[in-house]
């Protein structure tokens, strides 16, 4: 599957992710998406050596969408403080085949992840006696709708692992061919239905407004829908 560069420049490169890539290395020793920027860059301006790639963010193996990297330690840093405080605005479109009530909400749960699993509990009020709870919040919104398949704009606040797909999932609305956390069938290529739209900041060296946006994946349950 086909990886699109959608922006670069001498501090940041954002790349689209297609679902079923890992973006930094774990046990699976799968060649990661962080791999094939490296030797993209490498390729692209004849870089001698090892080349310099920070992770600023991740994304679920499954989910697809924008993914930025930093090109330089000074942008790592900054990336890294734009992510910690917030300051980077988060868009992303989830099919989900239950229609949410009300339309548009605001959602607060408390997460536990459960390492050895690797699966994401979440809950309405802070669970008594239980440590490293996190607390995740969200908005979404009804914007598209055909048939039993359901378009929601999902703009998370924080960044938790597997946030959206927990707090959707809470809700009654699982995303779909995720059933890890709830859908009743998988996707036939094990991707879900959650992709990263676009990510806005101002950009770390050059302060201007950055907003980069990917496409989601070329296939008929996204073509459905007209995206803007």
């Amino acid at each position: 599957m086909q990886i699109t560069v959608l922006y670069e420049d001498n501090h940041l490169i954002a790349v689209n992710k297609p679902p079923g890539w890992l973006v930094q290395g774990d046990a699976t020793g799968d060649r990661t998406l962080a791999d094939w920027v490296k030797a993209y860059i490498k390729d692209r301006y004849n870089k001698p050596g090892d080349v310099f790639l920070g992770i600023v963010h991740r994304i679920d193996r499954p989910v697809s969408g924008v993914v930025v990297f930093a090109r330089t330690s000074k942008a790592l840093e900054r990336m890294n403080a734009l992510f910690r405080d917030r300051e980077v605005e988060k868009n992303y479109l989830a099919v989900v085949e239950t229609r949410p009530d009300p339309i548009v909400g605001n959602l607060v749960h408390y997460l536990v992840k459960d390492e050895s699993r690797n699966i994401v509990k979440g809950y309405d009020k802070i669970p008594k006696g239980v440590k490293d709870t996190k607390k995740a919040e969200l908005s979404y919104e009804l914007i598209g709708e055909l048939g039993t398949k359901r378009l929601l704009l999902v703009k998370p606040l924080t960044g938790r692992p597997h946030q959206i797909r927990v707090q959707l999932s809470k809700i009654g609305c699982p995303i779909r061919g995720d059933v890890k956390y709830g859908f009743d069938q998988p996707n036939r290529d094990a991707s879900i239905h959650l992709h990263c739209r676009s990510l806005s900041f101002v950009h770390p060296v050059s302060k201007q407004p950055v907003t980069i946006t990917g496409d989601p994946p070329d296939e008929q349950i996204w073509r459905l829908f007209t995206l803007e």
